[in-house]
This record gives C-alpha cells, structure tokens and sequence, in this order.
C-alpha cells in the first residue's frame, strides 16, 4: 500500500479588528484561520510555509476585510476540512449554515446533524473548528443565550457577532463560563 503525499501548507498574516489572524491554505482550499494567541495543538496542520501572494490566502484576506468592513455577509472561498474526525468536520459543516447575524445552540448544531445527545461533543468540536469566522463557531451560543468558549476569547465572539449585528453581542461577557447545554 502506498503512502499518501504529505499535504504541504501555504500560509500569509493579516491584521484584523480581532488581533492578527494566519490565514493557512492547502492544494484544496482554505484550510485555517487562526488566532494570534491560538494553542499551539487546537488546529493541528502539516508544515506551514510562508506564501504572501497564494491567489487563495490573497482571496480570503479580500473576504475577511470586506467582512471586517460590514461590505460581505457570506463568504465564497473555497474551504477544506481535511482534518479532524468525521464528527468535527460534520459538526464544521453545520456552522456553514448558520445564517450572517443568526445564532445557534450546541444543542441546535447536536440536533442538525442528527446526533441530539452529543452536546458536549459538538461543543468540543466547535473548539477545534480550524476555520474560525468563515465558519462562524462565533455564532454558536449556550442554550441560555450567553457567549461561552471561544478559542479567538469572548471580546472577539462579541466583536464578531456584533459585525453582523446579533442581538448577542456582549452577552454573558466577563462569566468566565463555560455551558455547552
């Protein structure tokens, strides 16, 4: 049986109104954005090398600032979710749809993909999302309505939702919980 090719890594820096954020693309699209002060093990890739003009990081800096500027609300670029279980990509892809300035549940997102006891573990999922904002694990709340963990910190979930003008922005800032029901 032969070895697959070892995926390589393209990646650019973009500052942002929630600290500078890497933008990291493969051969199949974008395959993360992440934190300034990210854990190092939340999003785990391939080697990076730097590639400021890659057409696809050029994109979705394009996108992002458009975002960032109020101009876009739903993004185009191409993503790929090649890593994570088929649970978190199932749960990543549910975040896909969560429609510009709505929010969702961990109890809604266990529910659309059909496995309604695994809160928990959607929320764990949500947390190791590699693809922040463009696909939006901002939007996804606790069942009472307040903000809980986001690996960008809650001043950014709130910032981000309040972008797209969510009703949510600043809720539940400075609880320091974490409810995943």
């Amino acid at each position: 049986m032969m070895k697959a090719a070892k995926q390589s890594y393209h990646f650019k820096t973009m500052p942002s109104p929630v600290g500078e954020l890497t933008l990291v693309a493969s051969d199949k699209g974008l395959a993360a954005i992440l934190w300034e002060n990210d854990a190092p093990d939340r999003v785990r890739l391939g080697e990076l090398v730097e590639n400021k003009d890659h057409p696809l990081l050029l994109e979705a800096e394009r996108q992002l600032g458009d975002y960032f500027a109020g101009k876009l609300q739903r993004f185009t670029v191409k993503l790929d979710f090649t890593v994570g279980t088929d649970f978190q990509r199932s749960v990543w892809h549910a975040l896909t749809t969560i429609p510009f300035g709505e929010t969702r549940s961990y109890a809604q997102i266990a529910e659309q993909i059909g496995n309604p006891t695994a809160v928990r573990a959607v929320g764990a999922a949500n947390g190791k999302n590699p693809i922040s904002i463009i696909a939006p694990c901002h939007r996804v709340i606790g069942s009472n309505g307040k903000l809980t963990g986001f690996a960008g910190g809650l001043e950014a979930k709130a910032l981000l939702l309040g972008i797209e003008g969510s009703g949510h922005a600043g809720k539940g800032l400075g609880q320091g919980e974490l409810a995943l029901s």
